[in-house]
């Protein structure tokens, strides 16, 4: 278990590792340029043979094939042309290549001839000081990983999510790489799920800060509710994680029950370790999803709520402006014979009947709650 635990660290955003140009595997790509390639590395006996060499994917699996052990080649968003050639190195099946190049897949797992190609979405919280209604909560990008009998590929899309410090600490578990392929896949899919976890963490102290809002109250009563665009941002938001996290979670459950060739019945019970907390995020998530439903309901009903007490005030307030407009209208139509126009004490009495009929129906909306 202190395998498991080491394998759960942050990976920190690294620089892409420029590499010698491979004109084997693309022929059009401008020498000077980087190459797709970021790493490429033999392993035996869970240890790195020919650190310091630059390999070419065609010098690893020649060396893999003469002295045994698997090859490991990282890749970042290689085009057609640069992934051409390894597709042919490794004989990966056409349908699972332009997968790995055109990207937007979702998660999955699936079997050609001998390989297991395995569709990952990675998650980052974008950190922000405010929430607006235009926030970006996450990013999302994807690394798809072919594992063969004595090779491992990954093609990773989008700007984070680099590889590089796992690559690094599965490097110091040599007794994991010793187990092969799926070995890496196994901590590939530890490493993503466990950063599903730390972005559903920060997300949840989102969410928590609309809801006070929503449901803070103020000097004069209940909140009259925020803006419902900031709510329905981050409702959007967790449906992009919920697109991440959801398909996935049937293919680890293969990988931790189903007895594959490819996967070391060693690494298949840690895939259980993984499914696990892929169900808890799951559950996070949909849990965000209809709390934010709740929410967004209730903003919208304290918005009409206020909206109503609004017009119960304007009504009020019509009604005892009301009674000097009828009296006065009454007395304005300046007719000859009307009663106590020529009263000395009309005027007063009639100013003194207004004040009260308005106070008694002052007193009476106000006792009631509508002023």
């Amino acid at each position: 278990m202190s395998m498991i635990r080491d394998l759960r660290a942050a990976v920190r955003p690294a620089l892409r590792k420029d590499s010698v140009s491979y004109s084997s595997y693309d022929t059009t790509r401008d020498p000077r340029a980087a190459s797709a390639v970021v790493d490429c590395a033999v392993y035996r006996d869970g240890r790195r043979v020919s650190r310091d060499e630059a390999l070419t994917p065609h010098e690893a699996m020649l060396q893999v094939r003469r002295d045994g052990g698997f090859a490991w080649i990282g890749l970042h968003e290689p085009t057609e042309a640069e992934f051409a050639g390894i597709a042919a190195e490794f004989g990966l099946h056409p349908l699972a290549v332009e997968d790995a190049v055109h990207a937007h897949q979702r998660p999955k797992l699936e079997r050609y001839d001998d390989t297991l190609f395995t569709v990952f979405k990675t998650i980052h919280y974008v950190e922000h000081a405010e929430l607006t209604a235009t926030s970006e909560v996450v990013e999302t990008g994807e690394v798809m990983c072919f594992t063969g009998r004595d090779f491992f590929i990954t093609v990773r899309h989008g700007g984070h999510g680099s590889l590089r410090t796992l690559r690094r600490r599965l490097q110091d578990e040599p007794e994991l790489l010793a187990k092969g392929p799926s070995a890496v896949l196994h901590g590939i899919a530890d490493h993503i799920v466990d950063g599903y976890l730390a972005v559903a963490d920060a997300m949840q102290v989102d969410i928590d800060d609309v809801e006070n809002e929503v449901f803070a109250v103020t000097g004069k009563g209940v909140s009259r509710g925020v803006d419902a665009g900031r709510i329905y941002q981050l409702k959007r938001e967790v449906l992009e994680f919920k697109r991440a996290v959801q398909p996935l979670l049937r293919p680890m459950q293969l990988l931790s029950e189903r007895p594959m060739r490819l996967v070391d019945p060693d690494i298949q019970k840690y895939f259980r370790d993984v499914a696990d907390h892929l169900a808890r995020v799951q559950e996070q998530v949909l849990g965000f999803d209809e709390l934010l439903n709740s929410i967004l309901q209730a903003n919208l009903a304290q918005a009409a709520v206020a909206q109503n007490e609004d017009m119960r005030k304007i009504t009020s307030w019509a009604a005892i402006i009301a009674v000097p407009t009828a009296v006065c209208g009454v007395y304005g139509m300046n007719f000859d014979h009307m009663p106590e126009l020529h009263w000395r004490y009309g005027y007063p009495m009639v100013l003194g009947l207004i004040g009260v009929v308005c106070y008694t129906i002052h007193r009476t909306l106000k006792r009631n709650g509508w002023l």
